[in-house]
């Protein structure tokens, strides 16, 4: 990949199915360099095979399908260029959308209720005189804060705009509304709720919320249960799963079965604390509705992780399982008996099922692969055949600039194993090598590399160089002790791991083992950061949205006043200074030589942008060559979702870094 191949990405998201299994509803996303934004359409997939995929619309960014029951209606997200989502309505054969809700701050998550008359959605709602379309921030009032918890990456300041659950009837015989209609407020408050489903009666929906007296001290959320009736709304959210009441989940996700008797949910135990977050593995449970019982783990707790997903087809439950830079569509029976639908070397993103299919219905399955962002499947649910329905990574893999990584194994001074991969560039055009090599570690630390086709190893392959990237001890997919092992030890055998996995790529002639640089972001920043305190053997760094200093993280970050607690024991009292710093790159940034890059957002509140600009002043003044490049208007997520023009702008920064400092021949 080049840089501006950043607009060949289409990515698929979470398909929706109509309820005759015939075709599948899915959205089509990609950066647009010229226009700055995220555009795309919905598309219908033929599950057949009969006929090509057809755009179903065409809006300039067009997201989140739903179907009705009836399969007449799609109800979506459109955002006008530079607007906010909006609810909107498309006959599922095509037409003129229109739309449905005017959200001061936008909609999300569109869902038809049971008898398709109504369409439930989520909306964050303003505070008296704030976030007005015209208004300006220093006219506001000031925030008088008095919790710990208020403000998040990627949203902003958020107890002055909860999220609340809305509903807005759909016109009657799909008349299409003069205005739009006035939509009416199931919840309201300074809780908000997430996630909201439609239970079966159509009576009442279920959603998530942090409703409980410790929550501001804990990280807990409850299943609630949320009257869909006009007449008391807004009502009172009533728990299913109480944590006043001692429940320790942190429910993620939550899906109503088919039959009404019980609720999928997708939860971690965060222990007595509420706080016991490391490596508490995502697990799939099921709670009867009759009040029978409390909820029910039925994935193994020490070896799966599941990525955020839920589906069901015929009575079992549809889930995404981790699994060694894999993530699987697993199907689990309310007794636990599991199939695996699609395995092997695929990253699957999102499943449906048609409503009310029968155990031979189609799935659509939407799955990335080592050349492609992403692609629809139709997905046999009993024996998991599938065939492929699209062919979105064509347009890139067409320019011949996408690299197939091979795996790697390496073993930990200790003995442990070690997994990864390498990627190397064409030797039609690069020659044989040895070529100049990157090692990349990934942010989390809690997350993993994975088999998918990844934007930052294809731009630097295609500039020349080879990737060493893997998951060492700290990483999920790997089962619960994996995940813990790095536990108030950063920087012990994380450090050993990716060493060990560098090592053993340098063993092949083709990489030069003497033109060495790393790099890394957030967890991977701290990592690179690390590194460069412990050898002067990497040419050169860059260190990006980076877990710095411990310290001033806890207040600053949005995480801050848990994460370092609970990863590196900055609780001074129980474990002494001493034990902080040992693990703290900021502690020991004097003996750092490397030449660094120090890449940040100014709107960063997961890893604040004092992180970076301190670890890039700490270089300078001790005459360590140093840069820092500060993107504006940009959080966490740059990379991922960050503004196309400034995501292309990034990979030239990088790549003109490496080309200072790891010049490529040939």
């Amino acid at each position: 990949m080049r840089p501006t191949d950043l607009e060949l990405l289409h990515v698929p998201g979470v398909p929706a199915v109509l309820p005759d299994g015939s075709r599948a509803i899915v959205s089509v996303v990609r950066p647009d360099l010229t226009a700055d934004e995220y555009v795309g359409h919905l598309w219908s997939v033929d599950l057949d095979g009969g006929a090509p995929p057809r755009p179903l619309t065409r809006g300039h960014r067009d997201t989140s399908p739903d179907v009705s029951p009836d399969g007449r209606w799609v109800a979506f997200l459109r955002a006008e260029p530079e607007g906010k989502p909006q609810v909107h309505v498309v006959e599922a054969d095509g037409g003129e959308p229109f739309r449905l809700t005017d959200a001061p701050l936008g909609a999300s998550e569109p869902r038809f209720s049971p008898d398709g008359t109504r369409i439930a959605y989520l909306a964050r709602v303003p505070e008296e005189g704030r976030y007005a379309a015209e208004g300006k921030p220093g006219n506001e009032d000031p925030r008088h804060i008095t919790e710990l918890k208020y403000r998040s990456d990627g949203i902003g300041f958020f107890r002055d705009r909860p999220q609340h659950v809305f509903v807005v009837d759909l016109p009657a015989d799909g008349e299409r509304p003069g205005d739009v209609p006035d939509p009416l407020a199931l919840t309201s408050g300074e809780i908000g709720v997430a996630g909201a489903r439609w239970l079966p009666s159509g009576q009442a929906l279920v959603g998530v919320s942090a409703r409980h007296a410790s929550r501001e001290t804990d990280l807990r959320a409850d299943v609630v249960r949320i009257d869909a009736s006009p007449s008391a709304a807004p009502a009172t959210p009533v728990p299913l799963t109480d944590a006043d009441a001692g429940s320790t989940l942190g429910v993620d996700e939550v899906l109503p079965s088919a039959d009404g008797t019980a609720l999928w949910l997708l939860a971690s135990d965060l222990g007595p604390t509420g706080r016991d977050f490391v490596a508490a593995q995502v697990g799939l449970y099921r709670l009867p509705l009759d009040g029978s019982g409390a909820p029910v783990r039925l994935t193994d707790p020490e070896e799966d992780q599941l990525s955020g997903g839920l589906a069901e087809v015929d009575d079992d439950a549809l889930v995404l399982v981790e699994r060694r830079g894999a993530t699987h569509l697993v199907r689990i029976s309310a007794e636990g008996e599991r199939t695996a639908l699609v395995e092997g070397q695929v990253v699957v993103t999102g499943v449906a099922a048609a409503a009310g299919a029968g155990g031979t219905g189609r799935l659509a399955v939407v799955s990335a692969t080592p050349s492609s962002p992403g692609e629809l499947l139709v997905v046999d649910p009993l024996d998991g055949t599938r065939e492929a329905r699209t062919d979105l990574g064509a347009p890139l893999r067409a320019t011949g600039r996408v690299r197939e990584p091979v795996e790697l194994h390496a073993t930990a001074p200790d003995g442990y194993p070690v997994h990864g991969w390498v990627v190397t560039p064409d030797e039609g055009r690069y020659g044989a090598g040895p070529h100049p090599t990157i090692l990349m570690i990934h942010g989390g630390p809690f997350a993993q590399y994975t088999h998918a086709l990844f934007d930052e190893v294809q731009v630097l392959a295609e500039a020349g160089y080879a990737v060493v990237l893997g998951n060492p001890r700290g990483s999920s997919g790997y089962g619960r002790a994996h995940g813990l092992a790095i536990r108030h030890g950063f920087g012990t055998v994380d450090t050993d791991d990716v060493l060990a996995l560098l090592g053993a790529a340098l063993e092949d002639p083709a990489l030069d083992g003497e033109r060495v640089g790393v790099m890394g972001g957030s967890y991977g920043g701290y990592l690179t950061a690390w590194l460069t305190t412990r050898t002067d053997r990497f040419v050169a760094a860059i260190v990006e949205r980076g877990f710095l200093d411990p310290v001033s993280f806890v207040g600053s970050s949005d995480i801050g006043w848990f994460f370092g607690l609970e990863y590196l024991g900055d609780d001074v009292e129980e474990h002494g200074a001493a034990a902080l710093a040992a693990q703290s790159p900021m502690a020991h940034v004097g003996r750092v030589r490397t030449p660094t890059l120090v890449i940040h957002s100014e709107q960063d509140w997961r890893c604040p942008v004092e992180q970076g600009q301190r670890w890039f002043v700490e270089l300078k003044r001790r005459g360590v060559a140093a840069e820092l490049l500060l993107f504006p208007g940009e959080g966490h997520e740059l990379t991922r979702s960050g503004n196309p023009r400034h995501r292309q702008v990034r990979f030239e920064h990088v790549l003109r870094w490496w080309a200072a400092h790891l010049p490529v021949g040939g």
